[in-house]
């Protein structure tokens, strides 16, 4: 392999561009990544994740962009490449990953120094154009957002189950018998008895809803996030002779699709991050001594600067800021909800997030004909990117159990080892 020829000029200026210039510089021999050039010429460790740079416009996009979303934009477009193990390749680089920091700056001198070398290399001209995935800035693309994928496609994602939320590797050997030991604790957890009243927040593909309508006898409203998740359940309760039990429509920030309730219990996998300031709501359609899970994606407590990201621009255009977890407890209490058990999910939905990208990456041509190689590719940034920031701790998920305190006040619910366990 050369070692010689564009990536060795490529060195300087991808330190500053790619990973940000340290006060006493960074070498570009300690470049944690291996880059290959389009004319085939390669720096960095061998063995190290590998960056290919497939087009000069790549590189005017890092030059534009500098850090997150210049790398984005260059690999949804296809002109950027990781190489081997892509969890390996973004842990490398994570700084610019990362959703919180700052993006980079780049010093007057960087600035000479990088327009210099582009034009050598002939990378220097306007600004390229977002990919077509990205959403559009103060918009939100389609109305179906980051769900927008067909059924099939996330059948080879999600797997089999089609299960959404965070699976429980305690004793699973796989995502299936993972999805089956969460979903199994979460209908325990919320006491479902037959003719129930359950809403479901975020049903997704049917999962929770229809097992709960079948197997448990409860009548479901589903509130789904796209037009695909709301065929696709009613499909799998006519298939389970429970169509008439399960009531299903597109969610709306107020919740106008839940009608005035009242539920004996109310559940939200996956993550409600429109829905955290309309607890009010739920407590509201919450029937005295009902029950509320949720699952949810948390930040760490501290200063957080808004700002356009990644995930942002290309899968939750409205759900980008998640909160501390103290704060979505303190949220709940102050609606009137009694929060009787916080669990931790972290480990949990980090190992989940793998298990979906490697289903992606090995139907990666399927997937990629159902969604679009660039809808593909930007799956598989997002699962791996949270994977990591689960692991690294960047980012939490907890399960919160609450209650609507009957009318004597009591709450229904008992804690058995640390964990809300409500009785009927």
């Amino acid at each position: 392999m050369r070692n010689d020829g564009v990536a060795a000029r490529l060195a300087p200026l991808l330190a500053r561009i790619m990973l940000g210039a340290d006060e006493d510089g960074q070498a570009a021999d300690d470049l944690p990544i291996r880059v290959r050039a389009w004319d085939g010429s390669a720096i960095g460790p061998a063995g190290a994740p590998t960056f290919v740079i497939r087009h000069r416009r790549a590189l005017r996009r890092l030059l534009w962009k500098p850090g997150e979303m210049g790398l984005v934009r260059a690999y949804v477009a296809g002109e950027l490449d990781i190489e081997g193990d892509v969890f390996a390749a973004l842990g490398a680089v994570q700084r610019v990953m990362r959703s919180g920091d700052e993006p980079i700056r780049l010093s007057s001198d960087d600035k000479r120094e990088i327009v210099r070398t582009a034009v050598t290399l002939g990378a220097v001209g306007p600004e390229p154009k977002p990919p077509p995935e990205e959403f559009p800035t103060g918009g939100r693309g389609d109305v179906d957002g980051p769900l927008r994928e067909s059924a099939a496609f996330f059948a080879r994602l999600l797997g089999p189950s089609m299960a959404h939320g965070t699976g429980l590797w305690d004793e699973a050997v796989d995502l299936e018998e993972a999805q089956r030991a969460a979903l199994g604790q979460v209908t325990e957890r919320l006491g479902l008895f037959p003719g129930a009243r359950v809403l479901d927040l975020n049903c997704g593909w049917g999962a929770l809803t229809v097992p709960a309508a079948c197997d448990h006898g409860a009548r479901v409203v589903a509130l789904a996030r796209s037009r695909a998740q709301v065929d696709h359940v009613r499909e799998r309760a006519e298939e389970a002779g429970v169509a008439d039990r399960v009531e299903v429509g597109l969610r709306d920030a107020d919740l106008t699709g839940a009608g005035d309730g009242p539920y004996d219990a109310i559940v939200g996998l996956a993550g409600l991050e429109t829905l955290d300031r309309a607890f009010p709501r739920l407590y509201e359609l919450l029937a005295p001594g009902g029950r509320l899970l949720l699952q949810q994606a948390v930040r760490r407590p501290g200063r957080h600067r808004i700002r356009r990201t990644f995930t942002t621009s290309y899968m939750f255009p409205e759900d980008g800021e998640l909160r501390p977890l103290a704060e979505l407890v303190g949220t709940l209490e102050e609606a009137g909800l009694e929060v009787r058990g916080v669990g931790a999910l972290r480990e949990h939905h980090a190992r989940t997030l793998r298990a979906w990208a490697a289903n992606l990456q090995r139907r990666w041509d399927e997937c990629a004909e159902l969604a679009g190689p660039g809808r593909a590719r930007v799956w598989l940034l997002y699962l791996a990117a949270s994977a990591l920031a689960c692991e690294s701790g960047r980012v939490g998920v907890h399960e919160i159990c609450a209650i609507r305190r009957d009318r004597d006040g009591r709450a229904g619910a008992t804690l058995v080892e640390g964990r809300a366990v409500m009785s009927g």
